[in-house]
């Protein structure tokens, strides 16, 4: 499992990128980096036209029960994927 060092490292290298993920990818880092950093999502989903806070809350929502640290393996995992594609 990756250590909460690591976990940072990898939050700094991944703004660091040569290029600009896709959004969906962009999805995956953000929620599996809450998930990792806090836990569970809480509060009511967005409501109205805020098509970007409803899309960040689903998929963060959509890692509920995951432990933090299989998300920190992840987040390290998924920025190290990406800098060996660019």
């Amino acid at each position: 499992m990756a250590t909460p060092e690591e976990f940072e490292a990898a939050a700094t290298r991944s703004k660091e990128l040569p290029s600009k993920p896709s959004n969906t990818v962009l999805l995956q880092l953000y929620s599996l980096y809450k998930q990792a950093s806090e836990g569970d999502v809480s509060g009511e989903r967005p409501g109205g036209f805020d098509f970007k806070a409803i899309a960040k809350y689903d998929a963060w929502s959509s890692l509920k029960g995951k432990s933090a640290d299989e998300a920190r393996q992840e987040y390290v995992d998924l920025v190290n994927s990406l800098f060996q594609q660019a």
